[in-house]
């Protein structure tokens, strides 16, 4: 699967795996912004995509911010549809304590590509019931 990755300005870093093997690429901020506990910002990458029908990106947070920081993907996974052709964003929260320093050309996410499948809607008046959870709610499965 081939991705296309276009810089819109000379401070976007194209995405790349830490180490092989990794299923996310890191994608870093074009921009110093700080976050405030429970502050909500959509942060710029400064890049443009563009892959295959049948394929989308995920947005997803980094583990080390998330666990040290309390700075997470506020829509995870973010979806980026084959379609798009805008600039790749992050929609970041704080759900630290403490003030989070967004700093240029740090990461501050990771991205997933992965496949999808169009699906063909068909209404029907009555689904098949051959599952054991049939319409059970959530927590219908249990906690333990």
């Amino acid at each position: 699967m081939e991705l296309k990755v276009k810089q819109m300005n000379e401070d976007a870093k194209i995405p790349q795996y830490a180490h092989e093997g990794d299923s996310g690429m890191d994608l870093y901020s074009i921009e110093d912004t700080v976050l405030q506990p429970g502050e909500i910002k959509v942060v710029g990458t400064g890049l443009q995509v563009s892959m295959p029908k049948g394929f989308e990106i995920q947005v997803r947070p980094k583990t080390g911010l998330t666990s040290k920081f309390g700075l997470t993907v506020l829509n995870t996974p973010g979806t980026v549809d084959s379609c798009y052709r805008g600039e790749l964003k992050v929609i970041l929260i704080n759900l630290g304590k403490e003030a989070y320093k967004v700093e240029k050309g740090k990461k501050i996410a990771q991205m997933v590509v992965a496949r999808v499948e169009e699906a063909k809607v068909e209404v029907v008046s009555e689904l098949d019931d051959s599952t054991t959870r049939k319409d059970g709610g959530f927590g219908s499965t249990g906690l333990d």
